[in-house]
């Protein structure tokens, strides 16, 4: 008598259900999770905020960029010397807002390094770089890498910046700190480019934001 086991037919129809009725629930499965996802997605956009990543993990703003045409809200940030300044002190020039979350890594000092090259050949221009670092730390980086040409600002006297510019994170350990963004500010006043970077990360699009002037 042979040793293989035999399956009857009617037991075969039996597995071939079974089979058809696990791959339907893997299905309502996956249709479940999709809803899921677009039901997070429609959330966060009815409350306001925008979703970024560092390294793949989503991380949560506490808003949004101002919208493009409006007036940019005014701020009141330290500078190195401990002084205080905010937009009105660049009334007449085009300002770009330069915004990240530490000085002391390394894509946030790409960042500050670059602007810096660039604001020499720029007329009537003042790249303002931004961050929560406390104003030594803005200081030590400056004079370490001869940045001259930016004005570094910091934020610890004022958490309403990222509040209202819609920059500060909500979740992760990265909470408190400042997402990367870019607003390039007009003559006028007026907000006329923004760029939220998607990966903490990344870079901004430097070129975009020159062209913006």
């Amino acid at each position: 008598m042979s040793s293989c086991s035999v399956i009857r037919p009617e037991r075969v129809g039996v597995v071939e259900r079974i089979g058809e009725r696990i791959s339907n629930q893997g299905e309502q499965v996956r249709d479940h999770e999709i809803e899921l996802d677009e039901k997070k997605i429609v959330k966060t956009k009815e409350t306001g905020m925008a979703i970024i990543t560092r390294r793949g993990d989503q991380i949560e703003t506490i808003g949004d960029l101002p919208e493009i045409g409006i007036k940019a809200p005014d701020f009141s940030l330290v500078k190195t010397d401990l002084s205080e300044c905010g937009l009105k002190d660049f009334a007449g020039k085009t300002v770009i807002l330069n915004i990240f979350p530490s000085i002391d890594t390394p894509t946030c000092a790409l960042s500050v390094r670059r602007f810096n090259k660039e604001a020499a050949d720029i007329k009537n221009t003042v790249v303002l770089c931004i961050s929560p670092d406390l104003p030594f730390a803005h200081l030590r980086f400056c004079e370490t890498e001869g940045i001259d040409n930016v004005v570094s600002l910091s934020t610890f006297r004022s958490a309403a910046f990222g509040e209202t510019y819609g920059v500060t994170l909500i979740t992760t350990g990265l909470r408190g700190l400042l997402a990367r963004a870019v607003v390039v500010v007009n003559e006028e006043g007026t907000v006329k480019y923004t760029e939220l970077v998607p990966e903490l990360s990344q870079e901004p699009d430097y070129g975009a934001a020159l062209e913006a002037i």
